[in-house]
């Protein structure tokens, strides 16, 4: 990938994004109204894949002979959380935003039928990148994402052409206290008082505080960002594979080492957007990032763990000023 003056990509995409975002009234004015020499947002598609025989679901949009970015969820939800963001990437990406297996609109086997690990939900992605002919890709990460992603650059370096972290957690010190007091003992010892601590993450009452903790404007935040995952957690035999997947979380610390190694050794161009009050995965998680990658960005976001909602364009701006190659 070629570099550019990034620095002046960055400062041109973030004022372009303060004009487009910050003036409502423009858009309603008599001049812009119809079809006028206004263009629309670029055209998100929903399609199906068959990987490992399991149907998996997947957003794209954006002119294939772009530059890709994969973006990977987090947990509770889907590619539901990036339905806001993929149009404001497609103008300069080719987007894809699946969902894994036991997510969103993706098959959903129960936890007798499908082993439910990171390592599979990677080999699922995995088969799907493959499927589509991807060969280079950036990789967005959120939560869950991280794991995935992190198996991804371990598999196959070449093919990552550059990471956007977002509150994806990787080092000990960026897991905070509230995780911290659920999931150690859970992953010391799976039992009925443990599992019924993790149990209490698949609660309505997590989940909308999952999106709304750290807000600036609760009332800008979604609740069709809750309501959608929530009515997927509560299927029935969801809390049993969900509740394997957070014991199976243990692996991915256990693999923390490797995934730095590969970090070190590989240098992949890195733009770290983190929500600065998340209470799940902390800024001393951010930071950490750059022991192993000095020369990544970091942008704070006057956010909690998911972030979209209230800095979709933000978040554009900077991937744009990343990655996006010149106009």
């Amino acid at each position: 990938m070629v570099r550019h003056n990034f620095s002046g990509l960055r400062a041109m995409a973030l004022a372009a994004s303060a004009l487009l975002f910050a003036a409502p009234a423009l858009a309603a004015s008599p001049s812009s109204q119809g079809n006028h020499g206004v263009n629309p947002l670029p055209l998100t598609t929903y399609h199906f894949a068959t990987i490992k025989g399991r149907r998996t679901f997947y957003r794209e949009a954006g002119d294939p002979s772009a530059p890709t970015i994969v973006l990977l969820h987090g947990f509770p939800t889907s590619s539901h959380m990036y339905r806001d963001l993929i149009p404001l990437l497609a103008d300069r990406f080719h987007v894809i935003a699946p969902d894994y297996i036991g997510f969103g609109q993706s098959d959903a086997p129960s936890a007798k039928e499908f082993d439910y690990t990171f390592e599979n939900l990677t080999d699922h992605v995995d088969g799907l990148l493959d499927q589509l002919g991807q060969k280079r890709y950036v990789l967005y990460m959120q939560d869950y994402g991280g794991p995935i992603g992190f198996r991804l650059l371990t598999r196959h370096p070449d093919r990552v052409a550059g990471l956007v972290i977002q509150n994806a957690n990787a080092y000990l010190e960026g897991m905070g206290d509230m995780p911290k007091q659920v999931f150690l003992p859970l992953w010391q010892g799976r039992n009925a008082t443990t599992e019924g601590a993790a149990r209490g993450f698949l609660a309505a009452q997590t989940t909308k505080f999952q999106y709304t903790v750290g807000a600036r404007n609760e009332a800008a935040i979604s609740p069709d960002n809750w309501a959608h995952d929530q009515a997927l957690l509560d299927r029935p035999g969801t809390d049993a594979y969900q509740l394997d997947l957070l014991y199976d979380y243990r692996q991915n610390v256990a693999l923390y080492d490797a995934w730095h190694a590969a970090l070190r050794q590989h240098q992949p161009r890195t733009l770290i957007v983190w929500g600065n009050k998340d209470p799940f995965f902390i800024p001393a998680g951010a930071e950490a990032f750059r022991r192993d990658l000095p020369a990544a960005r970091l942008v704070w976001l006057d956010a909690g763990h998911f972030v979209l909602d209230e800095n979709a364009a933000q978040v554009a701006a900077e991937i744009k000023a990343e990655f996006a190659p010149a106009p």
